[in-house]
């Protein structure tokens, strides 16, 4: 092999790995607030990176390996609409918890199967959708009903 090919290799070969690892990077430009949950078990806090384009939302928790349980994702749908998630790309269970627009959760999918592309759709209108680590809905009791208070849902 040239020298010229060599180092081409060793460039397409660099360019692969940045792009394997970029994937997840991907993530660290959105917006980290806060968010509560009132439960009948009492109020928690978490960070939650919010989701609030097309591509952002189309991404979503995609490729993570981890989520804190005090962190989450939350997609911002700007209107009220019947909404549908999937697993496809996702590596780790999650609790996909749909939300209207005053912030009543309407709906909880526990435990959603890493890659299961099958879909799981709210059981009526959300504007938002919360991401949790799968388990952690039960974890703080949270059920249809309770209440989410983010400063995208009117109070």
């Amino acid at each position: 092999m040239s020298a010229y090919g060599a180092a081409r290799r060793t460039f397409l070969l660099a360019l692969a790995a940045l792009a394997l690892t970029a994937a997840p990077a991907l993530a660290k430009g959105l917006k980290v607030e806060r968010l509560d949950v009132v439960t009948a078990k009492g109020a928690y806090h978490f960070k939650v990176e919010v989701a609030d384009t097309f591509a952002t939302r189309e991404r979503g928790l995609m490729f993570r390996t981890r989520l804190a349980p005090d962190r989450g994702m939350l997609f911002d749908f700007k209107i009220a609409q019947p909404v549908s998630f999937w697993m496809r790309n996702t590596l780790i269970p999650l609790d996909i918890v749909f939300i209207a627009p005053d912030g009543r959760v309407v709906s909880i999918a526990a435990n959603a199967v890493p890659h299961d592309e099958t879909p799981l759709p709210s059981a009526g209108p959300a504007l938002g959708v919360l991401e949790l680590r799968g388990g952690r809905a039960a974890e703080i009791g949270l059920s249809p009903g309770d209440r989410v208070r983010h400063r995208i849902f009117r109070r």
